[in-house]
């Protein structure tokens, strides 16, 4: 985390944390905390939210605000037969001496259906204030942003839209009380967290503290800007750079509106949770003119963040609403360190297919050095989609693209654990958790908090829940479900199909004293009053269909500290995937008798089994914390970014053999380790084929040139060479170790080692693969078998502890373009099979190369094998060395040596880093990708350059 304290972060989100409000600030009250309340007003033309405004007036206890609190939902949307606010219908925590309670605090609060039916026939909610003059209810500036990855923070989108044939809108929970006044320059405004912004990655940000000391946020307001003069957005520029470490884009109404509510819920939302929609949406999915907008969109979070980069600046692009940034900030800013993080699923290239514009998106994305995921199965989805939408090579690292490497990895987002242990010892939080024990005396509660659209599976919670009261109906009336509603927008929420259901449930279990399905909706209570409903809860339930991390079951988690009642998990949220939440109940949401007898299963669990499972997931919610996510993921892009910068073959130097010759000249004990293929001898496919059993192939004969230099160099006493191979031993090395006796051979790079002879001569083969299990050839065999016999050309190479795919022979590319290009997409495919199927349950590892791939044991390398050279008590040391001490692992990674001169030349990476850390290593790669050697050398010129250490004395 150190080395993060001397460069910046740039974090480009849609939204910034912090947002402008119109209008002098409001003296905080002692009982504003949690969620935030904002007022209300129509949207702009564009359907989007003013500035805010804050209307000033008498604060009001927690009781009052909720009671009469303005809150205007669309009433076909909203559940019907609500019951009240179990946080409205009985006092709250006592106040300090000296505070007001009014007459209107202590009654009951009216439900929330009579509160829609006062406020749609038009009649305003005031309550007396202290003065006893009527005011509107004043918003509650929040003080901590709920985690909801998928839901901005479990506050209200952007806009509750109405229908789009509707010429006059319905009052939406927006950001504002009142459009801002485009005629004045002087307009008062003042900052306030921003309720739309990505609340996990705000939480996350912060939670570092002063080790991410400088940062620079990037986004919008999440409001519309339309009427805002030049002067005033300049102010707000300034200002919000200066005090809040932000940098506002300006994009019009309507811009954005096409771009998010269009583009990014209506086509990106569905399909990368495995929505894809059908007829009549299926023309929005497949048509979206609002791409264009998308892209404009990325272009102006461009500019911003191109305007204020300065040289060492960490650029850190969040979500699927920026999947074109990272490729458009490469274009103009080719050097700077870019990460790009998935903070929803990412589905299976089946599903990313579908979508028209699916190569824009993947070129975007991989204009970063890092990608990053929630799971190793998004993380696995996004290489095979890359591997068989762009035909790029997806390895298990990351992707190889022409020019350039680019990361992918795994980083599990998390909470602040010590932070929401520190709110959950506030006093008012012990006194919900009272009145909610005394409110539900003698019943269950199981809690939830989702959106209410289709992918939460919020339907299908409730559905479950009558499942579970019609197959155990001995608690009817005596479980409640609290169900805590993220809004979306009205479209999503239709489609969610979730009020039928609830009223048909309440219908059907209701009495004059039980309502079975509580709603409330996230302006309905503070986040000190959530912190008690999960206190209380005897189960908390995620049914969701399909979702990144379910950050709320990680607060559930810790809020059960004391009681560790059960959490029930949804199978397909990333949470699941993590061995450490598989202590939960896990449901497939669709079966809805499963998710009957889960929860009964929750309410009837022992209190030692729900302590045990209680400890499996709080060991997993302290460690997988929201600190080491922050600092994972930038640590990793920095790092991406710097080997990625040192690799540039542009920036090494050729081989100058008069400056390494003298050092040659004057060293008393020198080792030569010089790769064969690609170095000495240039592949012969037709060879190959032959020793792999293609019948009409010619047997191996190895260069007689390189064989006479290899003689010449080991005839020096003061020199010991090694020949590096990945070619089997029989039918190919043997050959060459009959010609060169005295040259030491690593074989099928690094399974199998020839050692230096003794004095007798003699040398035998030594495998380093001796104590591994093998049994993984037959099945990867057989999964190659399938692929040769769909890629015409290709053939297996079997070797004695390795297996190589070699999917293409012809030299001449141009004129077989097609074929090419089918050939390496079924090469991606075999890697990625393999890989998933046999990689970590054998521990496998698969090198690519241009025209094949190899197969081998995980811990065996052509760098391993040098280590084993290198130690004191292997073959270069001791031909009589027969003990497997030198074979462990941590004596291959073994760096000392008492060579005073160490020459390699190669094309493998890993052995050149590694041989990189001795002072007296001279390092040259043959490749034409990028290096970390110290010189390039063209392959022609090796052997002329050997020939000059063999003659010099």
């Amino acid at each position: 985390m150190s080395s993060l304290r001397h460069h910046r972060v740039i974090i480009a989100s849609l939204f910034l944390p912090n947002t402008a409000v119109l209008g002098d600030s409001t003296p905080p009250s002692p009982y504003e905390t949690g969620l935030q309340t904002p007022g209300f007003a129509p949207p702009t033309p564009s359907g989007r939210p003013a500035i805010l405004q804050r209307t000033t007036g008498p604060l009001k206890s927690i009781v009052e605000d909720l009671k009469d609190k303005t809150r205007n939902p669309t009433p076909s949307m909203t559940p019907r037969g609500e019951s009240v606010n179990p946080f409205s219908s009985f006092p709250g925590p006592h106040l300090p001496s000296g505070s007001t309670v009014t007459g209107a605090a202590a009654a009951a609060a009216e439900s929330l259906i009579d509160a829609l039916s006062n406020k749609l026939s038009g009649v305003a909610s005031k309550t007396p204030g202290a003065s006893g003059i009527s005011t509107p209810a004043p918003s509650v500036a929040r003080q901590y942003q709920t985690t909801h990855h998928g839901s901005n923070a479990g506050q209200p989108r952007v806009q509750r839209r109405g229908s789009r044939s509707s010429n006059q809108r319905n009052k939406s929970r927006s950001l504002s009380s009142s459009r801002p006044d485009p005629s004045s320059h002087s307009q008062k405004y003042h900052f306030e967290s921003n309720p739309h912004c990505n609340g996990g990655l705000k939480n996350a940000v912060e939670s570092v503290g002063d080790r991410l000391r400088r940062k620079l946020w990037v986004g919008t307001l999440g409001a519309g800007t339309d009427g805002l003069r030049e002067s005033l957005r300049r102010s707000m520029e300034w200002r919000m750079r200066e005090e809040r470490e932000s940098i506002p884009v300006w994009i019009p109404d309507s811009e954005f509106a096409s771009c998010y509510d269009e583009f990014c819920h209506q086509v990106l939302w569905p399909a990368l949770h495995y929505a894809v929609p059908d007829a009549p949406k299926t023309k929005s999915f497949y048509e979206s003119d609002a791409f264009k907008q998308y892209v404009s969109v990325n272009q102006r979070f461009a500019e911003a963040i191109v305007s204020a980069y300065q040289e060492g600046d960490i650029i850190w692009v969040n979500d699927y609403h920026l999947m074109l940034l990272p490729q458009m900030l490469r274009e103009r800013l080719p050097s700077a360190p870019i990460g790009f993080f998935m903070h929803v699923a990412f589905p299976s290239s089946e599903i990313f297919r579908c979508l028209s514009v699916r190569e824009d998106l993947l070129k975007g994305v991989l204009g970063a050095d890092l990608i990053g995921f929630q799971t190793a199965n998004y993380a696995r989805h996004f290489r095979q989609t890359v591997s068989r939408i762009l035909a790029a090579e997806a390895l298990p690292k990351g992707i190889q693209l022409e020019d350039r490497f680019v990361d992918v990895g795994v980083f599990p987002m998390g909470i602040d654990v010590g932070s929401l242990t520190q709110k959950k010892k506030d006093p008012e939080v012990t006194e919900w958790v009272k009145s909610l024990r005394q409110r539900y005396a003698g019943m269950k509660l199981i809690v939830g908090r989702d959106k209410l659209d289709v992918i939460q599976g919020v339907r299908h919670k409730i559905l479950a829940f009558e499942a579970f009261l019609e197959k155990y109906p001995e608690y009817q009336g005596k479980v409640v479900l609290i169900q805590v509603a993220l809004q979306t927008t009205e479209e999503n929420e239709a489609q969610g199909g979730v009020a039928d259901v609830v009223s048909h449930l309440n219908s059907r279990f209701s009495t004059l004293t039980y309502q079975p399905v509580v709603f409330l909706h996230t302006q309905d209570l503070t986040f000190n009053q959530y912190l008690a409903l999960l206190t209380v809860a005897d189960a908390f339930m995620v049914t969701s269909l399909r979702e990144g991390m379910a950050l709320r079951a990680h607060e559930f988690v810790e809020c059960q500290e004391k009681r560790h009642r059960p959490l029930i998990l949804s199978e397909f949220t990333g949470s699941y995937s993590f061995s450490g939440f598989r202590s939960c109940i896990p449901i497939n949401p669709w079966d809805k008798r499963g998710t009957a007898k889960a929860i009964h299963q929750a309410l009837t669990m022992s209190d030692d089994e729900a302590t045990s499972r209680w400890e499996d997931l709080h060991n997993h919610v302290v460690t997988q914390t929201a600190q080491a996510f922050v600092t994972s993921f930038l640590v990793r892009c920095l790092r991406s970014n710097l080997e990625h910068m040192q690799s540039d073959t542009n920036t090494v130097a050729e081989l100058d053999i008069n400056r390494v010759l003298p050092r040659y000249r004057h060293s008393q004990k020198r080792l030569l380790l010089i790769d064969f293929e690609g170095t000495l001898w240039q592949r012969d496919m037709k060879t190959i084929a032959r020793n792999a059993g293609v019948g009409g192939s010619p047997s191996f004969e190895p260069p007689q040139e390189a064989i006479a230099v290899l003689n010449k160099l080991a005839e020096d006493h003061k020199n010991e060479v090694w020949l590096l191979s990945g070619l089997p031993t029989k039918g190919s090395l043997e050959i060459v170790a009959e010609k060169a006796p005295r040259v030491g051979i690593v074989a099928e790079n690094g399974c199998f080692i020839k050692p230096l002879p003794d004095r007798e001569g003699k040398a035998n083969w030594i495998s380093m693969v001796a104590n591994f299990n093998l049994t993984w050839k037959a099945p990867c065999l057989e999964i190659l078998q399938y692929f040769t016999e769909r890629t015409p050309g290709s053939f297996i190479e079997e070797r004695e502890a390795s297996v190589v795919w070699r999917f293409w022979t012809e030299k001449n590319v141009q004129d077989h373009a097609s074929d090419w290009q089918w050939a390496r997409r079924q090469a991606a495919e075999a890697q990625n099979h393999i890989f998933d199927s046999l990689g970590e349950r054998y521990g496998l590892r698969i090198i690519p190369g241009s025209t094949s791939f190899l197969v081998l044991p995980n811990n065996i390398s052509r760098s391993t094998a040098v280590g084993a050279i290198l130690h004191p008590g292997g073959p270069a040391r001791s031909a009589l060395a027969r003990s497997v001490a030198w074979l462990a692992p941590e004596a291959t990674e073994d760096t000392d040596t008492d060579f005073d001169f160490v020459f390699a030349v190669g094309k493998d990476e890993k052995l050149m880093r590694r041989l990189n850390d001795l002072d007296n290593a001279e390092t040259c790669s043959t490749g034409s990708k990028g290096t970390d050697a110290k010189w390039k050398l063209e392959p022609e010129q090796v052997l002329p350059a050997l020939q000059r250490f063999a003659e010099t004395k």
